[in-house]
């Protein structure tokens, strides 16, 4: 399922807040990703639909540097099969102690046309990782090659990620907050409301920004409805 540009837009224009908000009224509680930040705050929002990576634990006969020449390898084949404007998740088992990646993987995927990359584990590199204009998301930073932790096994398979389930397809929105998982087949529909959700919440600021208290407007009595409604079309949104 193929998300649309009118909702990629949306779900670029709302919190991660917002939407962790609206999943929960559909009954999804562990949306966000846990012990995660963005490196490079200066980058785009991040939205685009999940291609992952699974590691498990490495082991000393079969991870040595030698792997990476097999063209086959998992990680080096996902970065270069990733689809143009999608998520590239690593499920690195919430262990940063050794890299996920490093710059150049990470710029090939951002020169490739990825909309993001996110791992529950570290980056190395990441001094020049946050230069890059490109949302990128890690637990902490991890100098050691990914060889001493991690073993690549799989690709485009539902992995876990920060304690979050993550299913090939699913949505994944980053902003400065971090990261929410959206599953594929509710992205629309949650795109529409979080927007609508967003309009709401910025005439609720600005009024308590003048003062006002919460109790009427958050959540609105009929009254505010109307005034929202007033105000929403005064600034033509």
């Amino acid at each position: 399922m193929s998300l649309s540009e009118i909702a990629r837009a949306m779900l670029a224009a709302v919190s991660t807040a917002t939407l962790t908000t609206v999943l929960f009224k559909r009954g999804f509680r562990n949306t966000f990703i846990q012990g995660i930040h963005r490196l490079n705050p200066g980058a785009p929002a991040m939205v685009g639909p999940a291609y992952t990576l699974r590691y498990i634990p490495a082991r000393e006969d079969l991870d040595h540097l030698g792997v990476f020449e097999d063209r086959s390898h998992p990680q080096r084949k996902g970065v270069e099969e990733c689809p143009p404007g999608h998520v590239f998740v690593i499920d690195s088992r919430r262990n940063p102690s050794a890299a996920s990646a490093g710059c150049i993987l990470v710029t090939r995927l951002w020169k490739r046309g990825a909309a993001g990359v996110v791992t529950d584990g570290g980056f190395r590199d990441s001094p020049e990782i946050a230069k890059l204009p490109f949302a990128t998301y890690h637990a902490a930073p991890a100098a050691p090659t990914n060889l001493i932790k991690h073993h690549a096994v799989d690709l485009n398979v539902p992995v876990a990620c920060g304690e979050v389930a993550v299913y090939p397809g699913d949505i994944m929105v980053g902003d400065g907050e971090g990261v929410v998982v959206i599953p594929h087949h509710i992205a629309e529909e949650v795109a529409v409301e979080a927007f609508e959700q967003t309009a709401f919440e910025d005439f609720v600021q600005e009024k308590v920004e003048e003062g006002r208290s919460i109790f009427g407007i958050y959540p609105p009595a009929p009254e505010a409805r109307e005034e929202f409604r007033q105000w929403r079309a005064a600034k033509g949104r």
